[in-house]
């Protein structure tokens, strides 16, 4: 009765909105912070209405939202991920303008006075309405503009920012499971004046996306930024959205995706990771795995927008379609990976294979695999990871869309600069090929002085291969050169730059790589196109952290109250062995685990505790 009653609820509320009456038009706010967008950090009061901060909270600014901040971390907010919402407010703007353009509504920021390029316009006959053009303009609600849910928003941060930042929004829902984050949420949204457009709800989040597709009401965008890992949420959000809508999805569990913890990735996201050098990228491949395998199960699929790891998350936007016929494409899409642990080379092989059967297409298994039971170059062993996403991350026309805003609008966002570079070096990237090698690790490989990155993208160029950058790492080498030519210009370079060879032992990598002499003459001389254009420009492309750990943030704790961050957690569980203090203070509350062992005995002055561990009972006799 009670599930039938919430379930009730909900579908009032999305049909007609709040019953309380709405704050001040977002429009009034908006234009009035247009003029002077004011610095992220602390500021004044916003134009809207609402209770003012009481003692112990903080007004916080970010783009043209301020809200109120409680301290004792009692709701979730991280300045960290500026950039993230950043991004996606420059996402979602785009986004609005490929789908409402179709139905003659012109998306518009300041500055912006040409109208969009391609396609209908407003005032076209075919767009339905001949006569009077329609205009979308930032906080401003939109007739048949777009739904957007943030699934799990706690203050309300970017729901605000959306409201406020990205024209072409008919509403967007503000959700938490909290209670105290929902009370934060309305004022808030009270506070900033976005009451027309945001309407916040308490809902367990899947509840709520799976409530919007038996009501037959999907979410043209979904954004999931969870603290932690998305994929609870995935199978709802695949189902939520609209066709053709947009997922936003957030991972900052990177020690699970990066190889720490296979066995849980696999538990997750249905896919094993590896610790190598291109762990940041197979994070990214493997979300975007993730995803499609749980849309695939309702005939759907996705396409890739944009695929971003940035500090210490990865983040992706993807559009859902549905398609019985694409969806058979979905195996060829993945591949596992092959990497050997000794030189780090790595294969990959594709799950399934399509090829052209008269007038259509015939799917099947694919053949492997493309190695043998050791690496070909070093003779160790390889690790068998994925399956992971295999083709491209980025959509190229899109990511040219995002630059040809942010030219456009200069000033809109605090980290303007950094997104620059960033989609400058994605619009760099080789889109089919997978994966990458990193300088320091082919050098340290064969224990041999480092090439400069123009020196080994020359080296590739003059033998006839692509290479680019990535952005996800600052020192990747991507190319579609096989890793037999890949050594090859190692072993080159290493005859310029001398190894001491009798100081490798012989079963390790770089003495059984050196020992093979190279197939080809390779040539380090500057090519013409090695220095790639971010780079000339001196863009903002791999930014330092402004400030010491500039990184995740402790989770707030149910119910409110301080819970410890994350540097006294470092401090007091780190290192407790091999960095010791004098005194031991501190150390009692620990168990000794060589006295569990019962193998103590007090070794080194052990100074931890022997009262809640009882040394282990020595095994029967077995006469």
């Amino acid at each position: 009765m009670r599930g039938a009653l919430r379930a009730a609820a909900f579908s009032t509320f999305v049909r007609a909105g709040p019953a309380t009456p709405p704050a001040p038009p977002a429009a009034a706010a908006a234009a009035a912070m247009a003029e002077t967008p004011p610095p992220n950090g602390s500021a004044g009061p916003p134009p809207g209405s609402g209770d003012p901060p009481g003692a112990g909270e903080a007004l916080v600014t970010e783009g043209r939202a301020t809200i109120i901040c409680p301290g004792g971390n009692e709701v979730f907010y991280n300045p960290v991920q500026g950039f993230n919402r950043d991004l996606t407010c420059a996402v979602l703007t785009e986004f609005a303008r490929l789908q409402l353009q179709p139905k003659g509504i012109r998306v518009v920021l300041p500055g912006e006075d040409q109208p969009d390029g391609g396609g209908a316009q407003d005032g076209d006959p075919k767009n339905g309405d001949p006569a009077t053009p329609r205009t979308a303009k930032p906080g401003d609600v939109c007739e048949g503009g777009l739904r957007v849910l943030e699934a799990l928003a706690a203050s309300g941060l970017r729901s605000i920012r959306f409201a406020l930042e990205v024209p072409g929004l008919g509403a967007v829902v503000a959700n938490d499971a909290s209670p105290r984050a929902v009370a934060l949420m309305r004022r808030n949204v009270a506070f900033g004046g976005v009451g027309a457009l945001v309407t916040p709800h308490m809902a367990d989040a899947r509840t709520l996306m799976y409530q919007s597709k038996v009501n037959r009401e999907p979410f043209d965008a979904i954004d999931l930024d969870p603290y932690g890992s998305p994929a609870p949420f995935l199978d709802a959000a695949v189902q939520a959205v609209s066709e053709g809508g947009l997922l936003c999805v957030t991972c900052t569990d990177m020690g699970v995706l990066a190889g720490n913890s296979p066995e849980t990735c696999y538990g997750k996201y249905g896919s094993v990771s590896l610790k190598g050098k291109f762990c940041h990228e197979m994070a990214l491949r493997i979300i975007l795995h993730s995803l499609d395998s749980r849309a695939n199960c309702y005939q759907r699929f996705i396409v890739p927008l944009l695929s971003v790891s940035a500090d210490f998350y990865v983040r992706v936007f993807v559009r859902v379609f549905t398609g019985q016929a694409k969806v058979k494409n979905s195996a060829s899409k993945q591949a596992l990976v092959y990497h050997c642990v000794g030189c780090g080379s790595y294969h990959l092989q594709r799950l399934g294979k399509v090829t052209e059967h008269g007038n259509g297409f015939k799917y099947g298994a694919a053949s492997g695999p493309p190695v043998g039971p050791s690496c070909e170059f070093c003779q160790h062993r390889h690790q068998l990871g994925g399956p992971i996403w295999a083709e491209p991350l980025h959509d190229a026309d899109f990511v040219a869309r995002l630059l040809w805003a942010l030219e456009q609008n200069p000033g809109r966002f605090g980290t303007e600069q950094r997104m620059r570079g960033l989609l400058s070096v994605v619009t760099e990237e080789l889109e089919d090929v997978p994966l990458y090698h990193t300088l320091d690790g082919l050098s340290s490989t064969l224990r041999c002085n480092t090439p400069s990155l123009l020196q080994l993208r020359s080296a590739l160029l003059h033998a006839g291969f692509r290479v680019s950058l990535s952005h996800a790492c600052k020192n990747a080498v991507k190319t579609d050169a096989p890793p037999a030519l890949l050594w090859d210009l190692m072993r080159c370079w290493a005859k310029l730059h001398p190894v001491k060879r009798e100081r490798l032992a012989e079963t390790s990598p770089a003495a059984r790589i050196l020992a093979v002499e190279p197939t080809l003459q390779a040539s380090f001389a500057l090519h013409p196109d090695a220095n790639p254009s971010s780079r000339k420009r001196g863009l903002k492309r791999f930014p330092e952290n402004p400030e010491a750990f500039w990184g995740p943030k402790a989770r707030a704790k149910a119910g409110g109250g301080i819970s410890p961050s994350l540097q006294e957690k470092r401090q007091r569980l780190q290192n407790k062995r091999s960095a010791r203090t004098e005194s031991g203070a501190g150390l009692k509350m620990f168990p000794c685990k060589r006295f569990k062992e019962g193998s103590c005995s007090l070794g080194a002055d052990c100074r931890y505790s022997h009262e809640e561990g009882v040394p282990a009972a020595a095994p029967p006799d077995p006469e």
